[in-house]
């Protein structure tokens, strides 16, 4: 079955910077276009970032551009998030998840549980 587990949350203060991970398993992963969402409290689901199954192409939201990078490792089935120059707006819960269809944005049919991120002094 599809599994997405994620790690590298943490603790940090503003400015600084965090690489998130999310390995996958039970599906193709180089096959797939995968995403980076996240979840602050007590609010909706908010798109970071997408990456196209070959690395080529890369999106990001606009609150993230410049700051964020996403990239991934198709030989260890990995998808990474670089964040640099975290504001506390950043605190939220990432998730990776698993587009279904090539393209950007917040539609997924796969998630995992997520990894906490806290910015905060």
């Amino acid at each position: 079955q599809v599994q997405l587990v994620e790690s590298g949350g943490a603790l940090v203060q503003p400015g600084g910077s965090l690489r998130l991970s999310c390995v996958a398993s039970g599906f193709t992963f180089s096959g797939y276009y995968m995403t980076w969402v996240r979840q602050a409290p007590g609010k909706g689901p908010e798109w970071v970032s997408t990456i196209s199954n070959n690395e080529v192409n890369k999106w990001y939201a606009p609150s993230v551009k410049g700051r964020f990078t996403i990239s991934r490792d198709n030989g260890k089935n990995t998808l990474y998030l670089q964040m640099n120059s975290l504001k506390p707006e950043d605190t939220a819960l990432y998730y990776c998840a698993r587009r279904p269809t090539p393209g950007w944005g917040n539609e997924y049919d796969y998630r995992g549980q997520g990894t906490q991120v806290t910015v905060s002094s």
